[in-house]
């Protein structure tokens, strides 16, 4: 069995909403493209480690559409590496409605979220979901995934689409490496999810 394996980058209230562009998510939320003056060297060599291994990605409509829109033009450019694996894995899409999937490799889940996301982790070694925060809501509602890595951005926003909105059931995770923060205080957290559920306090 493979590992379904989380990527979001988030504010210190744990906004997750457009980090990367204004145009990324932009219904009643003025601060897309947060990420953007945060991001420094160390932080984008941990994202790229991070993709290390991916053998597929798991992503929602949004995100595919922005992702399908972009990455097929990038090889061969500074992005070369991470764009040279994008295009090579299977991509899975979850979406209600009726995506295009011209993107090379692309397939539509099925309804049944839950028993899909579980036949691509018998499929695959290592599943990356990138953004994609309905998607992962329900991954996290559902305990779905295995692994968390989540980039702590020094920043609140105050409004947005936040990382565990109506998404979390009680959980245990385990830190699976120190937390790392870069020069522009990005800090970077690692969980894998572990058995059981938080004991109440006396």
């Amino acid at each position: 069995m493979g590992l379904i394996h989380i990527a979001l980058f988030a504010t210190l209230d744990l906004v997750g909403q457009a980090p990367g562009s204004p145009d990324e998510d932009p219904e009643g939320f003025p601060f897309g493209g947060w990420q953007s003056p945060l991001l420094d060297e160390v932080a984008g060599a941990q994202i790229g480690a991070a993709y290390k291994g991916t053998d597929a990605l798991l992503l929602g409509r949004r995100t595919y559409d922005i992702f399908a829109a972009h990455w097929p033009y990038q090889e061969g450019g500074a992005d070369n590496e991470i764009a040279a694996l994008f295009n090579g894995v299977p991509k899975y899409v979850a979406s209600r409605g009726e995506p295009d999937l011209s993107w090379a490799g692309s397939t539509q889940l099925g309804p049944d979220l839950a028993a899909a996301v579980r036949e691509i982790r018998d499929r695959h070694e290592h599943v990356k979901v990138v953004g994609s925060l309905n998607l992962v809501q329900t991954l996290l509602r559902e305990k779905l995934f295995d692994r968390l890595d989540l980039w702590v951005h020094p920043v609140t926003l105050g409004v947005g689409k936040k990382v565990f909105d109506g998404g979390a059931v009680p959980s245990n995770v385990t830190l699976l490496e120190p937390p790392a923060a870069s020069p522009n205080g990005i800090v970077y957290l690692r969980y894998g999810l572990a058995e059981g559920t938080p004991a109440g306090g006396e």
